[in-house]
């Protein structure tokens, strides 16, 4: 299912050439993007504009931030924010369901969460002390918040949240958890929590989600996650973007060369 079909970019006023992101070579010469399949990526060396392309879009679609910082309140985006505002989104199925989600930011997700837990934890033992001596009626509803919402996040993430799980374990259990069918995801480099078999693991997720009409657009590095059958591969290190083959990607022709024959490489180092 293809939700956001496609987009493009109003011209913004000269003044702003001289700014970041509108001199990025990239936003200099970008007008329109058409999506053409469930599965986009977006590929390209450290620098190329594919992260602040993500970034833009999550802002333009007013994407749920599943992250330390929201994309509406995050300070280090406002200069994304700003570009967002000159966007014009082509929906053929307009959703509000899915997320945008930054690797970096899930840390601080898992973070806040534990610490939510133990802050309610501590509630409950204050609401224990407080009510000693009253019926455990009293102490049931006046606890019922904090165990509610303690549950619900037990359910959703399991009983030791996500801190008890390995980063690469954590990062899926919170991808899947997360999940609604006929969403937009917006994910931003999702390989770097995930040792190879995770993110084979995480292709796998990704089809199934794709089979419940999801749409996805991803900056990533990794050959593995980009291998995903029929997708669409951007390449941001030409002028302009490029569609490029799997089998003709620098990323995925240098790690195959590597494993290959890494003495080869080895050896000038």
């Amino acid at each position: 299912m293809l939700h956001l079909q496609s987009f493009t970019i109003r011209q913004w006023p000269d003044s702003l050439n001289h700014e970041f992101p509108f001199k990025l070579k990239l936003f200099q010469t970008l007008r329109q993007l058409e999506f053409t399949s469930p599965v986009t990526f977006f590929v390209g060396e450290n620098g190329s504009g594919k992260s602040t392309l993500l970034e833009a879009i999550a802002g333009a679609t007013g994407a749920i931030t599943v992250g330390s910082e929201n994309v509406k309140t995050d300070k280090t985006l406002a200069p994304v924010r700003k570009l967002a505002t000159y966007f014009k989104l082509n929906w053929q199925q307009r959703t509000h369901k899915g997320f945008f989600l930054r690797a970096e930011d899930f840390f601080g997700y898992a973070k806040r969460l534990a610490q939510m837990r133990v802050e309610m934890e501590e509630e409950i033992k204050a609401v224990e002390t407080e009510y000693q001596g009253r019926s455990e009626t009293a102490k049931g509803l006046a606890k019922m918040a904090y165990t509610r919402e303690l549950n619900d996040m037990q359910q959703r993430y399991g009983e030791g949240l996500l801190d008890s799980y390995s980063h690469g374990e954590s990062f899926l259990t919170l991808f899947q958890s997360r999940f609604v069918p006929n969403g937009l995801y917006l994910l931003d480099e999702p390989e770097a929590p995930l040792s190879p078999i995770r993110q084979l693991a995480l292709v796998a997720a990704l089809k199934q989600m794709v089979e419940q009409n999801a749409q996805f657009i991803i900056a990533t590095h990794s050959p593995i996650i980009m291998a995903f059958p029929q997708a669409t591969i951007l390449s941001f290190d030409q002028a302009r973007l490029q569609p490029v083959k799997y089998e003709d990607l620098e990323h995925v022709t240098l790690t195959r060369d590597f494993l290959n024959n890494p003495e080869a490489f080895l050896k000038h180092l």
